[in-house]
This record gives structure tokens, sequence and C-alpha cells, in this order.
């Protein structure tokens, strides 16, 4: 590694990364279980196993099978993944009057109730699930965020070991158990849990962040850079990873590179203030 930072930069760095242990699950995973990736919001990759939109051509598919729950979860997935979550939730009923233990229309509509704030409604579902079919891993993915986001971390880890013990390949457990231990400042671990869920779906762009911050936190510049670059090749709008990029170059003392990460930052998102408070303390020049 060249020349140690200057103070004052190692000072806002740390700020930063602070900032970072606190926003990195709004990135967004890739999908373990699903067609989604792990750390996006929009799915969660706990389910929705349905990839398409072609709702028409389901809404055909259930005129001729009124009576199949399969066909009416499908549609309901397809409904969900275009933001449509009132007939998606219509839907998923009908699937669980027709067959009440199904597992993936209960874990599909605990998914919908999560991401409209129906917290209470999504964890009885997710407790459903598990009663009828305790081997469904993405349940205990579904669960285990609510429990984080709650604070109740001993419970998500659980849940997250769980999944991870059914199911080995469950790359979002793999990330939201790192994103609990880097929030404990165990980063050793964290890097651990983040490069297993790499490992599993090696597209998604928030793991590869995430261990990036961890990487940063050690002072380990040249992995964080690594890190941060990989992000940006899956995802070059993100204005917190070339932030991250602009301080894992500073910690290089490639201040040029530092600076013209920070410049990314800003030009995609002029309030960030992780960018803002790093190209401050760079030297002139």
């Amino acid at each position: 590694m060249n020349a140690a930072a200057p103070a004052t930069l190692r000072s806002s760095r740390s700020l930063f990364v602070a900032a970072l242990l606190l926003g990195a699950a709004g990135l967004g995973l890739m999908s373990c279980e699903t067609v989604g990736r792990v750390g996006n919001a929009d799915d969660g990759g706990e389910s929705y196993q349905v990839a398409s939109t072609d709702i028409s051509s389901l809404s055909q598919v259930i005129e001729k099978n009124p009576n199949d729950p399969e066909a009416w979860n499908m549609r309901g997935s397809a409904y969900a993944r275009s933001k449509q979550f009132g007939p998606a939730v219509s839907d998923f009923n009908r699937a669980l009057q027709l067959d009440p233990n199904f597992a993936q229309a209960l874990a599909n509509r605990a998914l919908v109730y999560r991401q409209t704030g129906q917290t209470d409604q999504a964890l009885a579902d997710y407790n459903k699930v598990i009663s009828v079919d305790p081997n469904y891993a993405p349940a205990y993915v579904g669960r285990g965020n609510i429990y984080r986001l709650q604070g109740q971390t001993q419970q998500a880890m659980a849940d997250y070991d769980k999944a991870i013990q059914i199911k080995p390949e469950t790359a979002e457990a793999y990330y939201n158990r790192g994103l609990i231990r880097q929030a404990s400042a165990n980063h050793e671990v964290a890097i651990d849990d983040f490069t297993s869920a790499i490992s599993n779906d090696p597209l998604a762009e928030a793991p590869y962040y995430s261990r990036g911050t961890s990487y940063l936190q050690l002072k380990k510049y040249k992995e964080a850079l690594a890190d941060f670059n990989q992000a940006l090749q899956i995802n070059n709008k993100n204005p917190a990873s070339w932030a991250g990029r602009g301080y894992a170059a500073a910690g290089l003392n490639d201040i040029q590179k530092a600076r013209e990460s920070f410049h990314q930052a800003l030009g995609i998102d002029p309030s960030n203030s992780a960018a803002k408070n790093g190209l401050s303390q760079l030297p002139a020049g």
C-alpha cells in the first residue's frame, strides 16, 4: 500500500463507513432463491418464482384452470413484480382459499405485506409457512429480514442460519447475516458471509458493495477498491459505490482516482454527503 492518507481524510472515511453500515441493506441483495437479486428491496429474494409479467396470458391460464391454486399464485407473482400489490394479494388470497397450506403463495403474500408496511401480517404468514413446511428456506429468510429490521438480531441470525442449513446456496441469507455481523463491527466474519453470497450469486451488486465497506473499515484498501469496482461494473449509477471507491483510492494515496470517484458520485447525487466530505478532505490540486 502507498503512503497513508492524511489524518483528516481518515477521520472522514470513518464517518463514511459508519454511514455505509447503516445503509448497506438499501442497495438490495441478489436473490438466492428466485429470479431477483440479493439486496433488491423490490423482491427481497424471498419468493416470487415467476419472472414473467405477461399478466394477460396468465389470466388466460386462470380462465382455463380456475381451481388451480398454482395459476393464481403465478399471476399474483406477476402482479407483485409489476408493483400491482392489491391485485397480487387478491390472487394469493384466492390461491390460499383453494389450498390453505400452499407455502409459496403464503410466502409471496408475506413478501407483499412486508413491502407495503404490513409487518404483522407478513410475520404471521411467514410463521404459517414454517409451520406447514419447516424446510421452506425463503420463509426463514423473509422472517429473518423482518427480525433484522426490527433489531431482533438473535432471532434474525437463527433464521438465516436455518435457511443456510436447509439450502446452502441461499445467497440472501449469507448477505443479511453478513450485514448483522458488519453492523457489530465483526468485519472478518462479515466478509466471509459476503464472499459466500457472491459465490452463490456473482452478479449481485450489494454483496460487493458491503464487502468493500468492511474491507475499507479494516484498511484493506486494495481489496475494497476491487469490490467497489466490481459493484460499479454491475451498476455504475450508484453514488454510494463511487464514494466508496473514492475512499479506497484515497487510502491507497491515489488522489486523482479518489477525486474522480467523488465527482462521479456527486454527478449522480449532488447531495451525497460521503462524497462531499471525502472530496473536501483531499489535498488541493
